[in-house]
């Protein structure tokens, strides 16, 4: 009977508690998570598209649910969720054009998109405020 031999000893693959958080990281699981809430924050445009079709009543009845306090959380959190993703796929462009590869470039076109994502967040809601006249 041939020897069998015993298998090599190889090393674990390294997982997350092994491996150093960059910006770089952060912002690719940030890129996937607001692309699925893109996903779920599109049943809101179809809600408010189909209710407008359906007419006043139904207008009515999405128009109530978005002056509440989670109606506008959940239209605050999509806009930032478009923002941030526009902005890691315009992230992901500058890397096509193979420029900003270096490690400090990295970095900060990771901290570019998150807090650019939330400025342009507060910015859009602040002249969207401004321009329906404030408080109604």
């Amino acid at each position: 009977m041939a020897d069998s031999k015993a298998p090599a000893a190889r090393p674990l693959s390294p997982h997350l508690q092994i491996y150093r958080w960059t910006w770089t990281m952060a912002m690719s699981i940030f890129h996937r998570v607001t692309g699925a809430a893109l996903f779920f924050g599109t049943l809101l445009l179809a809600w408010w598209l189909i209710a407008a079709a359906s007419g006043p009543k139904a207008y009515a009845s999405f128009e109530w649910f978005m002056s509440t306090i989670i109606g506008r959380l959940m239209l605050f959190g999509y806009t930032w969720a478009l923002i941030h993703h526009m902005l890691g796929g315009i992230r992901h462009l500058i890397w096509d054009t193979l420029h900003g590869f270096g490690p400090q470039e990295r970095e900060r076109l990771a901290q570019a998109t998150l807090f650019g994502s939330i400025i342009l967040t507060i910015l859009l809601w602040g002249v969207g405020y401004l321009m329906m006249g404030g408080t109604r």
